[in-house]
């Protein structure tokens, strides 16, 4: 009989330090996703950005020579990320593709111009600077128009800026929830052994001697749950890599980790030492009830 009901407290303990562990990497990985997130905003940030550009539209009369000189100057820019030539011809196939219908045969002619389609480098995807370089370009008289999506660009800019910031309010919010969770978490854990703590205090036992192996087992716990946790984070991130390898980085992931380590073991361990010493002060009647 007591064999089975120490085989059944064994495996309580067991399952509650379990689902403790579970509890602690769950929190650590919403964490760890956020901080890999932010880490990665640049890329983000950068990616998003480099998919504005401009669009020249050449004059029907304008000189090869005129419009290869301009292809140079595009080329050799730092602005300039990746240009292509879109001649008349390319862009009615391309409309015909998108109507459905060649629009040449209700005009009789082609009415599209020569154009050249230009990507930026991202420290140059914002209003001022596009301004600027299409002032620059004012003086290629092969230009029949320079087009770009002024209120795209400044959508753009506006919704990254948004997003750095949304993502330091979750981060923020996130760590105060890991806290809290893992504080609740430990102190439950210190209060089902309230009573070891009360009997080692009466035999004489120094409050380090007490507190050392609740600490010791919350940093354990909190390694535990950031390896379990960061594992799940490395393979989410091989995954986003399949399909955004240009924004997703590996190197930032360890950075992550590092921090995911840190923060398990330190606020485990300091929970631990907090809960112990509120036990320590407690008066004996108070043991039945406080938690």
């Amino acid at each position: 009989m007591n064999s089975t009901s120490k085989d059944n407290s064994q495996k309580k303990v067991r399952g509650s330090y379990f689902i403790s562990i579970i509890s602690v990497s769950m929190v650590l990985l919403m964490l760890g996703i956020i901080s890999l997130l932010l880490i990665n905003a640049k890329n983000l940030s950068d990616y998003a950005k480099e998919n504005i550009g401009f669009t020249l539209f050449l004059e029907n009369n304008a000189k090869p020579s005129d419009v290869d000189r301009l292809k140079k100057t595009l080329q050799i820019s730092n602005y300039t990320t990746s240009y292509k030539y879109v001649s008349k011809e390319e862009a009615r196939q391309i409309m015909k593709e998108e109507l459905g219908k060649d629009f040449t045969e209700i005009l009789g002619y082609n009415s599209l111009p020569n154009s050249i389609e230009v990507l930026i480098d991202s420290k140059y995807s914002n209003p001022d600077s596009i301004e600027s370089i299409r002032k620059s370009l004012g003086k290629f008289t092969a230009i029949k128009e320079f087009y770009y999506q002024k209120s795209l660009v400044s959508l753009v800019n506006k919704n990254v800026q948004n997003l750095t910031f949304a993502g330091i309010f979750i981060s923020s919010l996130l760590l105060l929830i890991a806290i809290t969770l893992i504080n609740n978490t430990i102190r439950l854990s210190v209060y089902s052994k309230r009573f070891i703590i009360r009997t080692a205090q009466l035999v004489g036992a120094t409050k380090n001697f007490i507190k050392n192996p609740f600490i010791t087992g919350g940093v354990a716990m909190g390694m535990l749950g950031s390896a379990v946790s960061s594992m799940v984070l490395v393979f989410i991130v091989l995954i986003l890599q399949q399909n955004f390898e240009n924004i997703i980085t590996i190197q930032g992931i360890w950075l992550v980790i590092l921090i995911m380590f840190v923060l398990g073991s330190v606020i485990t361990g300091l929970a631990a030492n907090f809960a112990v010493e509120k036990y320590l002060k407690l008066d004996t009647s108070k043991l039945y009830f406080e938690n």
